[in-house]
Parts: structure tokens; C-alpha cells; sequence
């Protein structure tokens, strides 16, 4: 009997296999050259351009184990994960699709039958729902299948003046795309509170969705007319969490055979004896989001994927640390999830020590961050004046600093104090806005530019080559024209083409295409679909059905192909170099250099660039010959050839071998040979994110005319230091040491006459209220040399307080002293935030010592003169 996950995901697999469905690999989390979404967060988004008409398949029926994130964007589940029974960060959405081919009632039949017969559900246990107007599915739920009346429910839309705004409406977005649904409902039974969907308890927990049939049918316009689509297609989605809760007589996701071994094996590594607790929950969902997330070659960062994929880490080291953890933990948990799914995602395995590496990094520089975190927050406690800390440093310190806003509130309950929640959440709904009017979502899918032409690529082996124009789009007005006139910028698409379009990495030509009467200029050549776009300005009238010569730039392909095939070598090095953990994150390819992203944790250094340089120019030197052959993706990737990170391959591929060196999926074009390089010169090595580094070089003539420029500026330094290029790093060594020992000389003179300085400030302090009170404008003294006068200052006066300030240029330095007998009726981080504010800066610090700048020297005396009755106040 099917119980188990995995049981549950090879049984829905085969059982559409045998509906003559092709079981399609689950793809990528981060979604193939597709800009709108954050991550691949539902089955069909590897079919998007396959509904959209933008891309052919070699089948019509599909069907896959998705694996799906939402924990960012629109669909963003991260806040309610492991408090309630079915949100995850990751989940497994399991589906059948057809393109053009079957529809309801097949779509419908197999739903059911694979319920019922391959698990065995009962049927008096299953409800369903459709589009309040469909009638066809109604009908066929109602007399084909025998689902009784009662237990089919009409799911109208939410509001008489929004229509098609319903559950059981679903759309691709604002346009384009979609079409009614029928969902497929679990009654757990009259124990558990809720009620059926449409109901006023429908969000209990007593029927659960299980399954979703869409239907789609239609196309949108942005007036709202809904045309029907040449070929209706379906696309479905079960969760197999929640489906494997059903098969496996529990309630909660987290309750299934999947999770609960990763719930024990967090708890046994916590020394966690309640497996209730919903931290555990917490950490399980998470370790399987973020090691998923690194497998797809997402790092953590600062922003986009990274940035989500760094909070999720943080997450669950926080919850971690709830759990009263010692040391780092997370990346301990890969080798669990590595036995619970392991066997059905061998790429875990595969990059377990990368993953490993990752997490403890992060873990470690998480450590960093809670420290710094807690040093800004003391200052924030110690200039309260209230039992209240402002939402503004709540999330100040959350966005800013990456400190938890919950560990900041126990901290503040663990003192007595409360956060303002409201003003955190007011901040944080800001920042969402400002997030989702800078996301590309929303875009009309009807006006954007689409071509159902394929155009057939012929630049591989010829620079030139006679075509058809076969459509024409005015660029200026995003339309499709019959003909484009002089001077007007468009797009032409051919029938075929030398031109390559931009895609993995390499930039798209440029060029000219001839015709009778003059030639349109080719800026770029990118991709509709599956034709290819020559993108620039006519200079005589373009027809369509004309026929033209296309002519690509010769000298500037060559350019191109020579760093494109460097790139393939240089890939090959660096994995043989610094380990095979090394995959390309990113690469770009144009005429005048090459740029290569990789996954490495460390920087690369000067030895080992020297040893990778060495060996690309060794491979450069054999003069591999370039060998192309199309082979079916499985067999390239089992006879080693490397893919590009982000790509999206068809079934059959395009395999570059460069002699025994170097194999990859590429549908990019090459030097015939690597001698054509001619030389490979490394200009820079960097860090880009966490865990990604970044090569530029240049090749060929680029190369030269780096290594020339190189030598002239050597050269000219020489001159400049009256030596010659055989012993200039000696001279320069030796200026260097010079100059640092009169650095420190001349930083010692200028605290002793900072010193002598403060002693003879000593005099000048006023009394204010019985205090000794000494406010002084120092011109010319350093900023830096300020806390050792101030110490100086405490020291002689041994009760008072001290405000000083420095101008040089247009900076403003300001410090405050307070004795630590005063710091009850001043603090000094509030005497200089004061006076800060008024020469445009802003500070803060210790209650008895706190500095801060200013861009305003012009305002120093007014803002001096404002101290004294200031402190006369505080200190009535």
C-alpha cells in the first residue's frame, strides 16, 4: 500500500507515465531566463512559454515533481511557516499538463481515478468545486464521475463588479492566459473544525485542498474581453506534503515520514527533548528551502534571491538559538535531509560539501552580525527615555543591521521593555511597497512583443547568408507593421538568420541587411520565442516578404567567439585548479573581454590565478579542434558536459567539445580551434556575494593591448621614482616605508599639541548649577585625536562635562564627555546628537562618551552657543 513520500511521488509519476504523459525532471528553483518571477513557486512555471505559444515541446502531455519555493515576492509564505499544518518555504508540487491536447474531462477522469484507485481514497471522503458559470465541469463531476450534487460547490467571484475574481478563476496575470478551475477537496472529518469551501468556516482545517485543475481557455485583453484560446490546455497542481499527510492518517504536514525524521534528527542535535516545539518545525522547513536554493545556484546576499535566501538561513539560526543551541548547528542537518531526499534529488549528494560550507559561513557571519547587533542596541537602551524602543531603530536595526526584530523584542522583555510593533510594522509595510512598485510583475502580456516565427539559425558555419523577412515590429510602438520607413528604429525578424541572438552569456551581433535601395542597421540580435530579433534602425523602406543579405560584423564576431570559447576553458581550469565544487553562477561574452561567476568561498590567490592563466593558455597553445554534436540532454549530462547556471535546455542539446578538456551544453558559436584565441590574460579577481567570485580577462588582441598598457604605466612609475623597471618595486617599498614613518611621527606631534591644547582648555570650563561645564570650537585638530583629549579633559577636571568641536574643511568633528558621576543628569550621547543635528549630522554613543560629524562647519559656533542653555535646563 502506498504510504510513504516517496511512495506517493513515484506513484503519481507512473501513473501519468502510463496516460502517455512524459515525466519531465523537476527544473531549476530559480526560473530560466524569466525575469518576473523571484523563484520557480508553482508546477507549471517550467511550461510558462510552452502556454504562452512562446516555445515547442516534443510532447503534448507532461508531467513532474516541482520542486517550489515561496518565501519572497508576491507569494511569500516565510512569516507562517511551522505555526501552522501546511505552510512551507519549500514544497513539491506534483502535476500533469497537457498542451493543446486533452482537456476537462480527461483532466478531470485522471484526477479522480488517481485518487481513488492508485491510493485509494475514499470517495465519500472527496469533495469538489467549480467556476460558479462552468457547466461543462459541473456536468461532467455530476454524471460521469457521480459525484453527488451536494458535493460538487459553485465558487462564484468575490464581488458582483469584479468578475472572474474568484478562488476557482485562475489567471497568468492581469492578461493574457487562464481559465476556470476545479478543486479537489479532503474531508478529515466532523472532529475537526471547519466548514466546506464557500462557507463561512472555510478556513478551518476540515477540508483541504488538495488538487487544482485549471482550465485554460481563454486569453485576456486589458479591456477585459476574454477570447478563447486556439488550444485549450490544463495544468494542475497537488502538493505532495499535504497529500502524503492524507495517505499517512495525520493532520499536519509536519506530522508525515519526511518530516518527522528531520524533526527528531534537529532535536537529538539540540538536545531537544520537545518534538512539539514549533522551532523544530521551523528549522526542518527551512534546512530543505536553503539547501535547494544553493543546489540552484542561489548564494546568500544582500539583494534579490540572496537576500531571501539570507533571511531564511537567518531564520532558522534564530530559531536555533530558541532552542538554546551551542555553537553552529544548521549545516549539521544536510546530511539528514541528504537521507530523507537524497534518492529521489542525487544533486544534493553531489554538492553536500559546497552546501555544508555555505551555511557555516553564513552561521558564522550571523554570529558577527548578532554581536554587532547587540553593541547598537545597548546605545539604543542607553539613550531611552522611555520603556518603549521606537519601531524606527526596531527596524532599523532588522534592515539595516540584519538583527532580528523578535530577538530585539526578548531582549527588551528580559529588561522590562516593550518595542512598538505598530511602528516596526508601518516601516516594514513601506519597505514592501517600495518593493513592489520596483518588481517587474504586472506586466500586459498582450502587449508584449511576440512572434510565433521560428527562425532558423545559420551562423554556426556562414557570416552571411540570404533570407526572408517574414515579420516587422515598429520599436517605437511596440506593433507589428507591414513595413518599417527610413530612419524608423524596429525589429525584423527573418526566416533565417547568420545572426546570433544574446543568449548564455554571449551578446548578440551586429551587422548590416542588404536589400535594393540601402541596408538596415543590426544594433542587437536578442530573442522572441523562438525567433530571432534584429533589433535596430532602417535606412531604406523594409518590407515584409522582402529578401534580404544578411551580413553579421565579421571582426566583431570574431572578437566575441574568442572569449566565448575562453570562457569554456577557463570554466574547465578553475575546476581543475580550485575543486569541482567550482560552476559557473554567471558569464558575459562581447567583444572587448569575458566575464566568468563561479562558486568558490574564498578569494583566489595570486598563485592559483597565475596556475589557472598558465593552463588556459596551455590548452590555448594544443590547438584543440572545436567538435559540435546534438545529443539528448540526459546522455550529455552522463558523459560530464557541464550547463549554464540559469539556462533552460531543450530535450535534445547542443554538446561543445574542446579535446579532452573541456565538454559543455552550449548553443553558443566558437573559434574553430583554441590556437584562434591567440593569449588569455586575467585583469581582475573579486568577490561578487557570498560564495561567488568574479574573473575578468581579455584575449587575443584585447590581451596585447592590456599587457602594452601595463607595461608603460610600470615603466612610467619608474621614471616617476628615478629607477627602472627591473628594480621599481624595490624603490617603491622603500618611499612607502619613508612616508609611514613620517606619518607616525608627524601623529604624534599633533597629539601632543592636542594634549597641551586640552590642558589649556581646563582653564576655560564655565560653571553651570555647582558643574564644571567646558564647551570649546578647536580649529584645525584632527577628529581622531579628539577621545584622547577628552580623556585628557576628564582626567584634570575629574567632575564635569565636555563638548568639543572640530572643523577641517567641510567636516565637522564633535565629541562629548560626561563624567561618570553626571551621566544621571546628562548623557553625552544626547549633548552631541544635539549639537550634531544643528551642522547637519547625527551621533550618538556611551552615555559618558559619544562622537559624531557634520557637513555644515558654518553653523559650529551657533550650534556651540545653543549647549549652554541646553545643560541649564537639564541640569535645573
Amino acid at each position: 500500500m502506498i504510504k510513504s513520500t516517496a511512495e506517493v511521488r513515484q506513484a503519481f509519476l507512473d501513473f501519468f507515465a502510463t496516460k502517455q504523459h512524459q515525466i519531465v525532471k523537476s527544473s531549476s528553483l530559480v526560473p530560466g531566463n524569466d525575469a518576473t518571477l523571484l523563484f520557480t513557486n508553482a508546477g507549471m512555471v517550467p511550461f510558462k512559454d510552452v502556454f504562452l505559444g512562446a516555445e515547442k515541446r516534443s510532447y503534448t502531455r507532461a508531467t513532474s515533481a516541482q520542486r517550489c519555493v515561496r518565501a519572497g515576492g508576491k507569494h511569500n509564505d516565510l512569516e507562517n511557516v511551522g505555526y501552522t499544518a501546511r505552510h512551507h518555504t519549500f514544497f513539491e508540487m506534483l502535476g500533469n499538463f497537457s498542451f493543446g491536447d486533452y482537456f476537462k474531462e480527461d483532466a478531470i477522469t485522471y484526477a479522480w481515478t488517481f485518487l481513488t484507485e492508485v491510493l485509494g481514497l475514499p470517495k465519500e471522503k472527496l469533495l469538489v468545486t467549480v467556476y460558479e458559470s462552468d457547466e461543462e465541469a459541473f456536468s461532467f463531476w455530476k454524471n460521469e464521475i457521480g459525484v453527488p450534487v451536494e458535493k460538487i460547490i459553485r465558487i462564484g467571484d468575490k464581488s458582483p463588479d469584479k468578475k472572474y475574481e474568484s478562488d476557482n478563476f485562475w489567471s497568468m496575470g492581469d492578461t493574457g492566459p487562464c481559465g476556470p478551475c476545479s478543486e479537489i477537496f479532503y474531508d478529515h472529518g466532523e472532529e475537526i473544525f471547519g466548514g466546506p469551501p464557500g462557507s463561512p468556516d472555510e478556513d478551518g482545517d476540515r477540508f483541504i485542498e488538495i488538487w487544482n485543475i485549471v482550465f485554460m481557455q481563454f486569453n485576456r485583453q486589458a479591456n477585459g474581453d476574454m477570447e478563447p484560446l486556439p488550444n485549450p490546455s490544463i495544468d494542475t497542481g497537488m502538493g505532495l506534503e499535504r497529500i502524503s499527510a492524507i495517505m499517512q492518517n495525520v493532520h499536519s504536514n509536519y506530522e508525515i515520514d519526511l518530516f518527522q525524521a528531520l524533526i527528531k534528527d534537529t532535536a537529538n542535535l539540540l538536545d531537544c527533548t520537545d518534538l512539539e516545539h514549533k522551532s523544530l518545525r521551523v528549522i526542518s522547513d527551512h534546512i530543505r528551502s536553503c539547501c535547494f536554493l544553493i543546489v540552484d545556484g542561489v548564494v546568500p546576499s544582500n539583494e534579490g534571491r540572496g537576500y531571501v535566501l539570507r533571511r531564511i538561513i537567518r531564520r532558522a539560526i534564530r530559531h536555533g538559538h530558541k532552542l538554546e543551541a551551542k555553537g553552529h548547528f544548521f549545516h549539521k542537518l544536510v546530511a539528514s535531509l541528504i537521507e530523507q531526499m537524497g534518492e529521489a534529488y542525487p544533486e544534493l549528494a553531489q554538492q553536500q560539501a559546497i552546501i555544508e560550507k555555505l551555511l557555516r559561513i553564513e552561521e558564522e557571519q550571523f554570529g558577527r552580525t548578532l554581536d554587532r547587533g547587540m553593541m547598537l542596541l545597548e546605545d539604543i537602551l542607553a539613550n531611552l527615555e522611555s520603556d518603549t524602543i521606537s519601531g524606527e531603530d526596531v527596524f532599523k536595526l532588522y534592515d539595516t543591521y540584519g538583527f532580528p526584530a523578535d530577538l530585539t523584542a526578548d531582549i527588551a522583555r528580559e529588561r522590562h521593555l516593550k518595542i512598538d510593533q505598530n511602528g516596526f510594522d508601518v516601516a516594514m509595510g513601506l519597505q514592501r511597497e517600495r518593493a513592489q512598485q520596483a518588481s517587474q510583475f504586472g506586466t500586459d502580456y498582450n502587449q508584449q512583443l511576440k512572434s510565433d516565427h521560428k527562425t532558423g539559425f545559420k551562423g554556426y558555419d556562414n557570416d552571411s547568408y540570404s533570407a526572408t523577412v517574414v515579420e516587422l515590429f515598429n520599436s517605437q510602438q511596440q506593433t507589428s507593421v507591414n513595413e518599417l520607413l527610413p530612419g524608423e528604429q524596429g525589429i525584423v525578424i527573418l526566416d533565417r538568420t547568420p545572426f546570433y541572438a544574446e543568449s548564455g552569456g554571449q551578446v548578440g551581433d551586429t551587422g548590416l541587411l542588404h536589400l535594393d535601395g540601402g541596408v538596415f542597421e543590426v544594433e542587437d540580435t536578442i530573442k522572441l520565442g523562438n525567433a530571432f530579433a534584429h533589433c535596430g534602425v532602417a535606412r531604406t523602406t523594409m518590407g515584409v516578404n522582402r529578401r534580404v543579405k544578411a551580413e553579421i560584423d565579421i571582426e566583431r564576431r570574431a572578437a566575441i567567439v574568442k572569449n566565448h570559447t575562453a570562457t569554456h576553458l577557463l570554466h574547465a581550469t578553475l575546476r581543475k585548479v580550485l575543486g569541482e565544487h567550482v560552476t559557473q553562477k554567471g558569464s558575459l561574452c562581447d567583444a572587448e573581454k569575458l566575464r566568468f561567476d563561479f562558486s568558490h568561498f574564498e578569494g583566489v590567490t595570486t598563485e592559483e590565478l597565475q596556475q589557472v592563466e598558465k593552463m588556459v593558455n596551455d590548452e590555448i597553445r594544443r590547438n584543440h579542434e572545436k567538435q559540435t554534436e546534438s545529443m539528448y540532454i540526459e546522455e550529455a549530462k552522463e558523459r560530464g558536459a557541464m550547463a549554464l547556471f540559469g539556462e533552460k535546455y531543450d530535450d535534445e542539446v547542443r554538446v561543445v567539445t574542446l579535446g579532452d578538456f573541456s565538454i559543455e551544453l552550449c548553443g553558443g558559436v566558437h573559434v574553430n580551434r583554441t590556437g584562434d584565441i591567440g593569449l588569455l590574460k586575467i585583469v581582475s579577481e573579486s568577490g561578487i556575494a557570498a560564495g561567488v567570485r568574479r574573473i575578468e580577462a581579455v584575449t587575443a588582441t584585447s590581451a596585447l593591448d592590456y599587457i602594452n598598457q601595463q607595461a608603460n604605466k610600470l615603466n612610467n612609475v619608474a621614471a616617476l621614482v628615478k629607477a627602472d623597471a627591473s628594480n621599481v618595486d624595490a624603490k617603491v617599498e622603500q618611499l612607502i616605508s619613508r612616508s609611514k614613518l613620517l606619518e607616525k611621527e608627524i601623529s604624534q606631534l599633533k597629539q601632543e599639541l592636542a594634549a597641551q591644547a586640552g590642558s589649556d582648555l581646563v582653564n576655560q570650563a564655565i560653571d553651570i548649577n555647582g558643574i564644571k561645564v567646558l564647551i570649546a570650537d578647536l580649529d584645525g585638530v584632527e577628529s581622531k585625536a579628539l577621545r584622547g583629549m577628552v580623556d585628557e579633559l576628564k582626567n584634570k577636571m575629574q567632575s564635569g562635562i565636555i563638548m568639543l568641536a572640530t572643523a577641517n574643511g567641510p567636516k565637522v568633528g564633535l565629541i562629548a564627555g560626561v563624567t561618570k558621576d553626571l551621566t544621571n543628569k546628562v548623557k553625552a550621547g544626547e549633548l552631541v546628537n544635539h549639537v550634531a543635528q544643528q551642522v547637519g549630522g547625527k551621533g550618538g554613543g556611551r552615555p559618558d562618551m559619544a562622537q559624531a560629524g557634520g557637513s555644515q562647519p558654518e553653523n559650529i559656533t551657533s550650534a556651540l552657543e545653543s549647549v549652554k542653555p541646553w545643560l541649564v535646563e537639564k541640569l535645573s
